[in-house]
């Protein structure tokens, strides 16, 4: 059993635990980062960048479609293979994290490949290929261990294979049928590519209408594009068991048609084990999600955790965000989290960006609320683009004080829009200074001019 003693134990390297073992590296502190996977996390290999790549591809399809209407004959024949090719060779590099531990390393920092556990205060006992090594972490441990897929208890749905995130971004051809199980941002990412590509697709959300997390349009409107795109959509699902049979999937639905495909995808959650972390150690509850933390990522004296198990939202900004408050925690400097303007995207076509609260969020915070809404199909840039130009703009603001407090850009470039928005509700810019700016024609973002107009009780 070897030892090791540093200043400080990154357990965890995907973005945000990469970025900072590197940056306390290159501050002139001894630190070890420990990885059971791969250096870089589900982003780089299994989720943002190798299922934006498919989607470039799929919205790539539907455009040319379009082009029929628009620009003259057009015929368009999907192929999968340059998108598998692209996310195995210029993505993920056959999923090898080899580069990722090389510039970890070149920044000073220590690598243990391994599964780390907290043994002690400030100890902790990586287990890996080349044996147990003992870290005793002078300064502190920081947690980024991330989530997993996880696989809904439907009775005899394990009892065959079905995808995650991980075997969809690996396939290697398109199912000719896919149940996707989950009408959140992955799900109906995925619905949508596969379907575009064309796989029938049948989309199943126990929840009463897609993108529960966001404004009840935005779903709504989602729903519509999707079926549009051929999507089978189902909401208020309740799937009673699973059967497999001759290389399909059967899926019973409680008072419905039970559906049957090639392939059962299952984007329904994450899951932790904080258990496995031994955070009893710290005096924390290992039967909770993840551990609580402060406005500076402190779990406890000498533990501090970010990304996905602190609660704030599964988003690889979010781990770079924290990763940066925790570092300045670590190196002495006083700053403090500030969650009131967290921008999250679902890049369906069209895209969902929304920024800070909800409407229902807004009025359960107990704040007088307003709302201002547009249609993107009624701007004079959705007039122009014609054909897929499905949006809307909606704005979310306490009236009390005259500050936006959440918004929605969906439609064409949705996420880009949301950059003017987000920037509004966190600098907390008057609604009165907004409605005095000049919204450059014709864009998409000008209509943000037509929703402020709007804003009414």
């Amino acid at each position: 059993m070897a030892e090791l003693t540093v200043d400080v134990a990154v357990v965890g390297l995907g973005p945000g635990g990469e970025a900072l073992a590197a940056r306390l590296a290159e501050a002139g502190l001894s630190v070890v980062g420990v990885e059971e996977r791969l250096v870089g996390g589900e982003c780089p290999y299994y989720a943002c960048v190798p299922t934006k790549i498919m989607i470039r591809a799929a919205d790539a399809l539907a455009e040319a479609r379009r082009a029929g209407q628009l620009a003259g004959t057009v015929s368009v024949s999907p192929d999968w293979a340059p998108v598998a090719g692209r996310i195995r060779d210029e993505a993920t590099a056959d999923w090898d994290d080899q580069a990722a531990v090389d510039r970890l390393v070149g920044s000073g920092a220590r690598f243990l490949r391994g599964t780390g556990k907290i043994t002690g205060t400030g100890e902790l006992t990586v287990t890996g290929p080349d044996g147990t090594t003992v870290v005793t972490a002078t300064k502190g441990i920081v947690l980024n261990t991330g989530t997993a897929p996880a696989v809904p208890p439907i009775p005899g749905l394990a009892d065959g294979p079905v995808w995650t995130n991980r075997e969809a971004v690996q396939a290697l051809a398109v199912p000719e049928s896919l149940v996707v199980i989950g009408g959140g941002p992955v799900g109906c990412e995925f619905a949508q590519v596969f379907a575009r590509f064309g796989a029938q697709v049948t989309l199943l959300q126990s929840n009463a209408r897609l993108l529960p997390q966001d404004e009840p349009e935005a779903g709504e409107l989602l729903a519509e594009r999707l079926r549009a795109d051929g999507v089978d959509v189902r909401t208020g699902v309740k799937i009673t068991r699973a059967t497999h049979h001759d290389g399909s999937v059967t899926l019973d639905i409680d008072g419905g048609e039970p559906v049957t495909a090639a392939t059962v995808l299952v984007a329904a959650g994450r899951k932790t084990d904080m258990a496995a972390l031994g955070l009893g150690v710290y005096g924390l509850d290992e039967s909770a999600k993840g551990p609580t933390v402060d406005d500076r990522m402190r779990a406890a004296e000498g533990l501090w955790a970010i990304g996905d198990i602190a609660g704030k939202g599964a988003f690889t900004h979010m781990s770079m965000y924290q990763a940066a408050i925790a570092g300045d925690d670590i190196l002495g400097q006083d700053t403090k989290a500030d969650y009131r303007a967290v921008p999250r995207v679902t890049f369906t076509d069209p895209e969902v960006g929304a920024v800070g609260l909800t409407e229902a969020q807004a009025r359960e915070a107990g704040l007088t609320v307003r709302t201002g809404t547009t249609q993107i199909p009624a701007s004079s840039r959705g007039f122009i683009h014609k054909l897929g130009n499905e949006g809307l703009i909606k704005l979310v603001e306490d009236a009390d004080r005259g500050v936006l407090v959440g918004a929605t850009a969906m439609g064409p470039g949705g996420g880009e829009v949301l950059g003017a928005l987000a920037v509004a509700v966190h600098g907390e810019v008057p609604v009165d200074t907004l409605r005095g700016m000049i919204f450059a024609y014709p864009t998409f973002h000008r209509a943000i001019e037509s929703a402020l107009a709007d804003l009414r009780s």
